[in-house]
């Protein structure tokens, strides 16, 4: 008997979250010893995949959904198999998940934290979902990560960046791909350094909501170890579509770089209104006018367009990578799409691959099974090089990109250029760091 296989004889188990309307008590025998939340009994397991299908992120959301589609038709047998032939475990076979077919249901989060709950409710008291993933904004991941971890079930979180996903508000049954704030930080000072040199003064905007505070925390902390100076650090909110009362102040700061913890269509409105008012003409302290993205992605560059070109910033991972997890991955996503994927849809597939090689390597879906299978798991194939999801935090560990807007761009897809690889050892950091500091990963629930 495992640890897991605990007996429930005669118990009785309401539905996914207490108070559920549309949950009936179950009575669990000794054939359902190890009975969790949603537990598949059929020949099929639901996965709930909950992307911004509109707002702000949807351009994420769209490709994120795109990713979940491609990785449940590998799961189940279908296509060329793509990430599951480089992946450093061979447990999936391309028959489901424990012989199980793939099925799925999603939602819209709307990029709003009570939508975001509401819709992963649903999944899981309605659905049936076993697992939930996807989201696009840190405060979205956040809302999801604790319904789940109330409910029982596991999540594999989608586009999240704060610190805070894994620091402060971590969860026993969350997981985290993505990078964080504190990475890009860490990733992009060097480089600002041999670019901009040590004396420079930064004005921020940043996006309102956790996401925005800690990245905002993290490079200005980074920048300012350099010797840089933070004359202004400015929240905007989320909903915003025109910045131009937002960049007209930043003319008069004094400032000769801006930082701009945006991301999204929020990064792609800002920027345009930045190169409106001729930032990136002047010159400030004797020195040219920079910005600085952080927070990178194609898909934003595509949005920006020619306002993109020189501008620096990270990325968790960029479909010119020719690593034989990357080329396997765009070679699939292409072939079902017509078109590269972007990084929100890479550390989608990611996750839906890991969870199921969890189940599949634990040989259950109790979520406890899974948290245990993941926990200081170290893989590699997946696109990022060697990789390891630390015990202490759920966050996984790997190398940085820091990339720039294109000069002369070959395609609509060929926006941004990797500069640099950050090898994992400079972005890593003790699980008690400031940044990540407060919170508690407390215990696995399976929901019983």
């Amino acid at each position: 008997m495992s640890k897991f296989d605990v007996s429930r004889r005669g118990l009785i188990k309401t539905g996914a979250i207490a108070g559920a309307g549309v949950a009936l008590p179950t009575i669990f025998t000794a054939s359902s010893a190890a009975a969790f939340t949603n537990e598949p009994t059929g020949s099929t397991v639901t996965l709930g995949f909950n992307v911004p299908q509109t707002g702000p992120y949807a351009d994420e959301g769209a490709d994120e959904l795109r990713a979940y589609e491609l990785a449940v038709e590998h799961l189940n047998g279908g296509g060329d198999g793509g990430m599951m032939n480089t992946f450093s475990s061979k447990a999936l076979q391309g028959n489901g998940i424990l012989g199980k077919k793939v099925e799925y249901v999603t939602g819209d989060t709307q990029t709003k934290s009570d939508a975001a709950r509401a819709s992963a409710k649903s999944m899981i008291e309605k659905d049936g979902a076993v697992m939930i993933t996807g989201g696009s904004s840190s405060g979205v991941a956040i809302a999801v990560q604790g319904l789940c971890q109330e409910a029982g079930v596991i999540f594999m979180a989608g586009l999240t960046h704060s610190n805070d996903t894994t620091g402060k508000d971590k969860k026993a049954n969350g997981f985290r791909h993505f990078f964080n704030g504190y990475m890009s930080g860490a990733a992009l000072a060097p480089v600002l350094k041999n670019l901009y040199g040590t004396d420079r003064t930064a004005y921020h905007l940043t996006a309102d909501y956790t996401w925005g505070w800690t990245q905002e925390e993290s490079i200005a902390a980074a920048t300012e170890a350099l010797g840089w100076q933070t004359v202004n650090k400015v929240r905007t909110p989320l909903a915003a579509t025109d910045f131009s009362s937002y960049i007209a102040p930043v003319l008069n700061s004094g400032a000769d770089v801006l930082v701009l913890n945006h991301y999204g269509g929020n990064m792609v409105n800002s920027l345009t209104n930045a190169v409106q008012f001729g930032l990136r003409e002047k010159v400030v302290n004797g020195k040219n006018f920079e910005i600085v993205v952080p927070l990178y992605s194609r898909l934003m560059a595509k949005g920006a367009g020619e306002n993109v070109k020189g501008i620096h910033g990270s990325t968790n991972w960029h479909w010119t990578l020719q690593d034989k997890g990357s080329k396997a991955f765009v070679k699939s996503f292409g072939t079902k799409y017509g078109f590269p994927p972007s990084q929100a849809a890479h550390t989608c597939y990611v996750q839906t691959l890991l969870y199921a090689d969890a189940v599949e390597r634990a040989g259950s879906f109790n979520p406890c099974a899974v948290v245990e299978a993941l926990e200081g798991y170290e893989f590699d194939g997946l696109g990022n090089g060697p990789t390891l999801y630390r015990a202490e935090d759920h966050q996984c560990f790997k190398d940085v990109l820091v990339v720039r807007g294109k000069e002369n761009p070959t395609s609509e897809f060929d926006l941004l250029e990797v500069v640099e690889v950050t090898p994992r050892a400079q972005v890593e950091y003790a699980p008690d760091h400031p940044m990540f500091a407060g919170g508690n990963l407390g215990a696995c629930n399976p929901g019983a």
